[in-house]
C-alpha cells in the first residue's frame, strides 16, 4: 500500500495535516533545522514518545519525563501551493511536497538538494504490516553513519542494518548482525554537496536499514527503512556540518549525562573474581592491591553477578548476596570506597522461579505478561526459564528501585550496571506490557525496558544520593540512552579484527549521540588475548570514554593488565598516558553534555571538506578537534599507514613535533611503545601529571602543547567531579583562546563558581622557523634560559628548545583570574645591522 493520491491540506495548531488517499502526514518544524514528517496508516498520530525530550505538542508521557522534556512552540512555517507541489519554509530549509507521486526533498535556502525520496514509492505499508520508508541513492557520493551500535566499517553503504538487539555474545565484529542497541538514526552526507542530515526515526519496532543492499531494477537505486509497526515517525535534523547534526539531534532526545570524574577512571572486571566458592572479597584486595602496586592506576570495579548466586544452586538472583562468596556487603563496599575503589554490581531483569524476592515482584505484580494479558511471560533466562520486570509499568518500577535502595545503594554502593537489559528471552512479540497505563506489547516496547531500567536507577540513586550525579551503565539502549548512562560494546570476540573494528563501533555511538561509550578491552568471549595483542587493546582503549576490562575467557584464564611481565613498561606507560589525559577528556565529556559533540570523531567531522575523509578504512581518529590519533592494530606491525587530513598541517606529537603537510598517506615506524599522536596546525591539548586516582586526586599543574598556524580555542572545564553543584553554577570554564600572529597570544578567560586548583602552567608552543622575542604572562616578562638545564630547576621562564622546535613556557597561573601569556616570533635586531627599510 504505497502513499499517493494527495487530496488536501489542512493546517493545524503547530504546523500542517497532508491527506492522502490511503494515509495522513503531519509536517512540523519544531525548529528551523528539525523538520517533523510523520506518516500515519491508521491516522491516530499517537503521541507517546520515550526518546524525545524536546516536543512541540502533548504527550501521554509528558507527567513521567515532567523533570526531562521542555514543550516549545513550533517554529514558523511558511507554505506556497500550485497544482503539482506545496513548498514549506522554514528560515533555514525548504521541505517540498510533490504530489503526485507523492514524496518529498529537502533543500536549504541556498538550493542544495540534500534530500530526495524515491519518487514513485516513498511510503509504504505491505502487507504484514511493516511500514517503510524509500530514500533516493547517489551511488557514488552518498556516504552514511551512525546507526547506534554496529560492526564493520564507519560508512554503512551496501551494508543492511537489522535493528533487533539481541544477547550478541562473541559476535562477528566485522559484519555481525544485530547487536545490543537500538537507535534509529544517520547521518548521510554527500561528497558533493557536503551538507550533512541526520534521519530519525521516532519508532521503537523492530526495524532494518537497507543501505542499498537492496537492489531493484524497477527502481532508482535507493536505500530504505522498515519497521515491524507503529508509524514512520521521520525527523529531518538539518545543520552547517555534522557537529550541528548531532547537536540537533540531542537537543530533540537528550545530551550526554554528566559524567563523574571517577567515572573517566579504569576499571577492573572479570567474571570469575565473583565466581570462586568463598571469600570472593579477599581475593579482590589483593587484585586491587596488584594495580597499585604495579602503578596501574585504576578507579573502579565491577562486580559481576556471581555476587547474587543462589547459595545452593549457584544460580543469579538479582539484589541477592551470596554470604560465602561475599559475608559482609557492608564491608566490602566500605573497605573498596576506603581505597578509592567505586564497587559497580552487575543487575540482570530476569526473575527466576526461586528468586528470594518474588515475592514481592509477584504482590507489585511486577512482570511481562503473556499475549493474552492475564498470566506471567515465562521465556528464556541465565539458568533457566524465568520472568522478566515490565519497567513500562509504575508498580514494576517501584518494587525494583525499592529493592535496588535497600540490597545495593543502602549497603555502599553508588554505580548502577543494567546487564542483560536487551529483553532476548522474551520471544512472543505479542507479550504485553502496561505501557504506563496504555497497553502494549513487546513489539514495540521490547527495547524500551532498558532505558526505563536506567530511568529507575537515576531516580533510586536521586533518593538515596541527592546531591550526587548518577553514575549508571547500560549494555542495551534506545534512542536517548545518553541522557542516562554510559555504554559499552556488549560481549565482544577477543581477536585482533575485534581491536581494530570496535573503534569504528564507538565512532559510530559517538555520531548517533552516545558519547560516553567504550569497548571491553581485551574482548570479553573466546581465549585469552595473547601479549601484544592486549598490549595494543590497552593503548587504543586510553582514548575511550569507557576505560574497562572485563572477560569470561573459556580458556580458565583471566584477563589483567598485569597478565604478561614483558609487556608490563609498556602497559604501564599506556595507562599513565590515559590519567594524563583526564582533564583534557573530562573537558570534551562537558562538550558532550552541552551540545552532543562526542570525544572519539571521525576525520570527516573536523575536515569536511577533504573527500578522502569520508571513507577512512585506516582506522584513525580525531581525540577531541585537535589530536589525529592512529593506533596500531596490526600483529607484529613494525609500519602504521597514516592518512592526514588535507587542511591542516601535522605534527608528530611522538617524534619531535616533526611537520607532514595534510593531504597524504605517510608510513611511520612504530614499535611495542608506539601510540602515533598527531597535533594539527593550530591545536590545542593538555595534559596533567598529578592524577593517579580520579576520584581522589587534583590536578594542580595543566601542561600545554600549542600550535598557531591560526586562531584556535578550547574550552576547559572543571568542578568537583561528583556532586550535581555543577547545576548551579559551581564550575570552572576556561576559555583558552589562542589568537595567532608574530605575536602569539594565548588567553585563558575564566569564568564560574568553582575554586581553581591549578596553580602552575606549562607550555610548548610549536615554532618550526624560530624562537622568541620574549614572552610575558599576565603582563610581566619571564626570564630567559640559554641552559635547559637552568630552565628545568625554575619555576617560572622560558626557552627555546631546537630539539622540537617548541618554545617552552613555565609560569604562575594567578587563579580564578584571566589573565594572558604573550609569545613574541617578532623580527628582531640583535646586532644593529638591520636596516630601517628592510
Amino acid at each position: 500500500m504505497i502513499v499517493k493520491g494527495f487530496e488536501k491540506l489542512i493546517e493545524i495548531e503547530n504546523g500542517y495535516m497532508i491527506e492522502a488517499k490511503n494515509a495522513s502526514i503531519k509536517v512540523i518544524a519544531l525548529t528551523d533545522e528539525i523538520i517533523r514528517v510523520r506518516v500515519s496508516f491508521d491516522k491516530k498520530f499517537i503521541e507517546t514518545s520515550y526518546a524525545l525530550i524536546t516536543t512541540a505538542w502533548e504527550d501521554n508521557l509528558d507527567e513521567l519525563f515532567v523533570d526531562e522534556r521542555t514543550r516549545i512552540e513550533a517554529a514558523k512555517l511558511d507554505y506556497k501551493e500550485d497544482d503539482k507541489k506545496i513548498v514549506f519554509r522554514t528560515k533555514k530549509y525548504i521541505l517540498t511536497l510533490r504530489k503526485d507521486p507523492l514524496s518529498f526533498s529537502l533543500e536549504d535556502v541556498f538550493g542544495n538538494v540534500i534530500y530526495r525520496d524515491l519518487k514513485e514509492r516513498a511510503f509504504d505499508k505491505d502487507y504484514l504490516g511493516r511500514v517503510s520508508h524509500y530514500s533516493l541513492l547517489d551511488l557514488e557520493k552518498d556516504h552514511f553513519y551512525g546507526f547506534g551500535e554496529k560492526t564493520g566499517h564507519l560508512d554503512k553503504k551496501g551494508r543492511r542494518l537489522r535493528m533487533n538487539p539481541k544477547d550478541a555474545i562473541g559476535h562477528n565484529p566485522e559484519n555481525g548482525e544485530p547487536l545490543y542497541k537500538h537507535i534509529p538514526f544517520y547521518i548521510r552526507i554527500n561528497e558533493d554537496i557536503k551538507k550533512p542530515l541526520g534521519l530519525f526515526y521516532n519508532n521503537s519496532y523492530d526495524a532494518v536499514f537497507d543501505m542499498c543492499n537492496e537492489i531493484s531494477g524497477y527502481w532508482d537505486r535507493y536505500t530504505y527503512y522498515q519497521a515491524e509497526g507503529g508509524d514512520i515517525d521521520l525527523f529531518f535534523i538539518c545543520g552547517e556540518n555534522i557537529k550541528d547534526v548531532i547537536d540537533n539531534y540531542t537537543y530533540l532526545t537528550g545530551r550526554s549525562a554528566m559524567p563523574t570524574k571517577q567515572e573517566m577512571g579504569f576499571t577492573a572486571s572479570t567474571m570469575y573474581y565473583a565466581e570462586l566458592e568463598e571469600n570472593c572479597d579477599e581475593e579482590i584486595y589483593k587484585v586491587i592491591k596488584k594495580h597499585f602496586d604495579e602503578n596501574i592506576y585504576i578507579d573502579n570495579f565491577w562486580l559481576a553477578s556471581g555476587y547474587s548466586s543462589g547459595e545452593k544452586d549457584n544460580l543469579r538472583y538479582t539484589f541477592n548476596w551470596n554470604k560465602k562468596r561475599f559475608p559482609d556487603p557492608e564491608g566490602f563496599f566500605e573497605k573498596m570506597n576506603a581505597m578509592g575503589i567505586n564497587v559497580i554490581p552487575n543487575m540482570k531483569p530476569g526473575i527466576l522461579p526461586n528468586h528470594p524476592y518474588m515475592k514481592e515482584f509477584v504482590e507489585a505484580d511486577a512482570f511481562v505478561k503473556d499475549s493474552e494479558g492475564k498470566e506471567d511471560y515465562i521465556g528464556r533466562w541465565w539458568g533457566g526459564y524465568g520472568k522478566f520486570i515490565d519497567f513500562t509499568k509504575e508498580s514494576g518500577r517501584k518494587v525494583w528501585g525499592e529493592l535496588l535502595k535497600r540490597t545495593l545503594l543502602l549497603k555502599g554502593s553508588k554505580t548502577v550496571w543494567n546487564d542483560n537489559c536487551e529483553y532476548d528471552g522474551v520471544e512472543d512479540r505479542l507479550a504485553r506490557v502496561d505501557n504506563n497505563g496504555q497497553g502494549g506489547n513487546m513489539a514495540e516496547l521490547k527495547i524500551i525496558h532498558s532505558n526505563m531500567m536506567a530511568y529507575v536507577a537515576k531516580k533510586a540513586l536521586a533518593e538515596v544520593y541527592p546531591n550526587e550525579r548518577p553514575y549508571i551503565i547500560n549494555r542495551a539502549g534506545f534512542a536517548g540512552i545518553q541522557r542516562y548512562a554510559q555504554v559499552w560494546g556488549g560481549d565482544n570476540l577477543t581477536s585482533w579484527d575485534t581491536l581494530k573494528y570496535n573503534i569504528a563501533t564507538i565512532i559510530g555511538m559517538g555520531l548517533s549521540g552516545v558519547a560516553n561509550m567504550g569497548c571491553d578491552i581485551g574482548g570479553f568471549a573466546g581465549g585469552a588475548p595473547e601479549g601484544e595483542l592486549l598490549l595494543r587493546w590497552i593503548q587504543s582503549g586510553i582514548f575511550q570514554p569507557r576505560f574497562c576490562m572485563n572477560s569470561a575467557n573459556n580458556d580458565n584464564t583471566v584477563t589483567q593488565a598485569f597478565m604478561y611481565d614483558e609487556y608490563m613498561p609498556e602497559v604501564i606507560e599506556a595507562y599513565a598516558l590515559r590519567y594524563r589525559m583526564i582533564p583534557y577528556m573530562y573537558s570534551l565529556m562537558r562538550e558532550a553534555n552541552l551540545k552532543g559533540t562526542p570525544v572519539m570523531r571521525p576525520l570527516f567531522m573536523e575536515f569536511p571538506n577533504d573527500i578522502n575523509t569520508y571513507n577512512d578504512k585506516n582506522l584513525t581518529f580525531m581525540f577531541g578537534s585537535s589530536l589525529l590519533v592512529a593506533n596500531v592494530f596490526e600483529k607484529g606491525a613494525k609500519i602504521r599507514k597514516i592518512y592526514l587530513p588535507e587542511g591542516s598541517s601535522w605534527y608528530d606529537i611522538n617524534d619531535s613535533f616533526r611537520e607532514y603537510q595534510g593531504g597524504q598517506t605517510i608510513y611511520i615506524d612504530v614499535n611495542s611503545y608506539s601510540i602515533p599522536m598527531f597535533l594539527r596546525d593550530s591545536g590545542i591539548f593538555f595534559t596533567t601529571n598529578d592524577i593517579h586516582q580520579a576520584s581522589r586526586d587534583i590536578a594542580k599543574q595543566l601542561d600545554f602543547t600549542i600550535s598557531a598556524k591560526s586562531d584556535v580555542e578550547f574550552f576547559i572545564y572543571d568542578d568537583d567531579g561528583h556532586s550535581k553543584d555543577y547545576e548551579k553554577g559551581k564550575y570552572l570554564n576556561t576559555l583558552v583562546k589562542v589568537k595567532a600572529g608574530d605575536i602569539t597570544t594565548i588567553s585563558f578567560e575564566k569564568s564560574g563558581d568553582y575554586k581553581e586548583s591549578i596553580e602552575n602552567i606549562t607550555l610548548k608552543l610549536v615554532s618550526k622557523k624560530k624562537g622568541a622575542f620574549y614572552v610575558s604572562a599576565d603582563d610581566k616578562l619571564l626570564k630567559r634560559f640559554l641552559v635547559k638545564d637552568n630552565f628545568d630547576e625554575a619555576n617560572e621562564g622560558w626557552y627555546y628548545n631546537l630539539s622540537d622546535r617548541t618554545i617552552m613556557v613555565k609560569t604562575k597561573n594567578p587563579k580564578n583570574k584571566s589573565f594572558d601569556i604573550k609569545i613574541s616570533t617578532e623580527k628582531f635586531d640583535l646586532i644593529g645591522m638591520v636596516l630601517e627599510n628592510e
